[in-house]
């Protein structure tokens, strides 16, 4: 829309053009003349929109700046903090009446928020995002029956909210998402039974006590065992479809599920055989995924038709080897082919919490340690492009002397799993003589290189960067897990997730973008 010039346009303008020493009128006797054009939120020069200024003189003398006379143009965008100090996104209070351990005599609020685990552009809207939840507020506590979860809202429905870019520089919470079983029940957050990969976490609620199936009842582990849901989800990689319906990746099974656009479950991909919602099969290795350590990251390929993702950290396969060797899977929609990649890790035990395309072959990826960068001027929080296209696909390895395809623990190396090849030939914190064997063998992992260190971007204070949202060619989004705004001590009390020492600022779910990017997204 064109306008008459504001006064700060104007000032712009002035400071642009400078003065002109003929008055009024140009050295030709033909008149100035200035425009403003109010910019959308999305535009190419202002992101968050603003107002384009053309100026230039009226060659043909009709009173109207036409596109042949436009001498100059600039632009006063709308402020944006998304880019330094990052942009918090609504939320509301859960609940607010547990003791808060880490200020005594006070309370803490459980928000929801949470919305963190994952970030995915709305394929019709270049300005919304869809944000996903994990299994909702929980923490780490050793109970009566062993090592577990408390979760102070038991009855949690992990969910989808979907979210725009304001043009005041604010974000919107749209709508909300539940995600339902096949039968359009709520799922919860609890663990699967150990059919589905479940290891024994226990779930208790925020006072301590076991959740049981019946609650009525004393604890049974025949007749009242504590309480599981295998539709429940630890909710963590996002894939928002063209179509209108959503992919999620979990760190139960690990679990691949696909919901409607109602959140109804409409088809499921796992590593086990006997689950009869399956539409196709993981391979074996899968299901022995670190505890609380699965399949954090998913998107799919361009032309929609592979799923991609990425595993947080090293299988414990088939036990305890945790080292820098995670694995990528992809999986076609149309016949169910499996493809699977190795990726090297910076450092032992940092975790992958976010994977998406840029193409068929090269993806963006966050990896992160779990440290805060206000206690740890090494915190590690990044986003690398990476290319499978050289690497090694581990399902189409042949069969030889030294080299076994297992069902259960995938390839072998003379016996040993590429876990436990790497695990087993550490020298301190140095995996590379195991990646060297893996090499002698022809396996080599995806190439990598650095995008954006957040760190040295925005100083990034929070632990868990999560969310990757890519905007267009030039930007990214970058989105933390807030915990719902939860912690724990070391013994298991809940207590409110502080960002700094003084405890005076809480963690929020934050967006931050980064611009002036070259994604070469194709």
């Amino acid at each position: 829309m064109k306008r008459k010039l504001s006064l700060v346009a104007l000032a712009t303008l002035v400071a642009l053009t400078g003065c002109n020493d003929d008055g009024d009128n140009g050295s030709n006797g033909l008149n100035s003349l200035v425009t403003q054009t109010d910019l959308a939120t999305g535009n190419s020069q202002c992101w968050l929109g603003g107002v384009q200024i053309d100026s230039g003189v009226d060659a043909n003398g009709n009173g109207t700046l036409e596109a042949g006379e436009i001498a100059k143009t600039s632009y006063v965008c709308n402020p944006d903090n998304f880019s330094s100090s990052g942009v918090e996104l609504p939320y509301s209070v859960m609940r607010n009446d547990l003791p808060n351990a880490a200020i005594p005599g006070s309370t803490m609020e459980i928000r929801n928020g949470g919305y963190g685990s994952d970030i995915d552009a709305d394929p019709s809207n270049p300005m919304r995002f869809y944000g996903l939840t994990d299994r909702g507020p929980n923490a780490s506590y050793t109970g009566s029956l062993g090592a577990g979860k408390k979760f102070p809202t038991p009855d949690y429905t992990p969910r989808i909210g979907l979210f725009e870019i304001q043009a005041t520089g604010s974000v919107r919470q749209v709508s909300t998402i539940l995600l339902k079983d096949r039968d359009g029940n709520p799922i919860s957050g609890l663990p699967n039974s150990a059919a589905l990969g479940g290891t024994n976490e226990i779930p208790y609620d925020a006072d301590g006590n076991p959740i049981l199936v019946d609650p009525t009842q004393p604890y049974d582990a025949t007749t009242n065992p504590t309480k599981t849901d295998d539709y429940g989800l630890d909710s963590e990689g996002l894939v928002a479809m063209k179509d209108g319906t959503f992919w999620v990746s979990d760190e139960y099974g690990p679990h691949m599920v696909h919901f409607d656009a109602t959140g109804k479950e409409i088809g499921r991909i796992n590593p086990f055989a006997a689950d009869s919602r399956d539409n196709f099969n993981l391979p074996g290795e899968f299901a022995h995924r670190w505890a609380n350590r699965g399949m954090e990251g998913l998107t799919v390929t361009p032309d929609q038709k592979t799923l991609v993702g990425i595993m947080q950290s090293s299988l414990d396969n088939p036990g305890k080897n945790r080292t820098d060797l995670t694995r990528i899977v992809t999986v076609n929609l149309e016949t169910g082919a499996i493809s699977q990649y190795l990726y090297r890790q910076e450092k032992l035990q940092n975790a992958n919490c976010a994977i998406k395309a840029l193409s068929a072959t090269r993806f963006l990826v966050i990896e992160r340690d779990g440290a805060f960068y206000n206690t740890n001027p090494n915190a590690m929080k990044r986003v690398y492009e990476i290319d499978i296209s050289a690497a090694t696909d581990l399902e189409k390895v042949a069969t030889a002397t030294n080299m076994v395809q297992d069902p259960s623990v995938g390839l072998t190396i003379d016996g040993r799993t590429l876990e436990q090849v790497v695990n087993d030939n550490l020298a301190g914190g140095d995996s590379s003589a195991g990646w060297d064997l893996l090499a002698n063998d022809g396996i080599v992992p995806v190439t990598k290189k650095m995008v954006v260190d957040m760190v040295a971007e925005v100083g990034y204070p929070h632990d868990k960067m999560e969310g990757l949202w890519i905007i267009n060619n030039s930007r990214i989004g970058v989105l933390n897990d807030d915990d719902f705004a939860v912690w724990s001590t070391d013994d298991g009390e809940l207590e409110q997730k502080y960002l700094d020492d003084a405890k005076s600022r809480i963690d929020a779910n934050t967006l931050y973008i980064v611009k002036d990017l070259d994604l070469g997204i194709e």
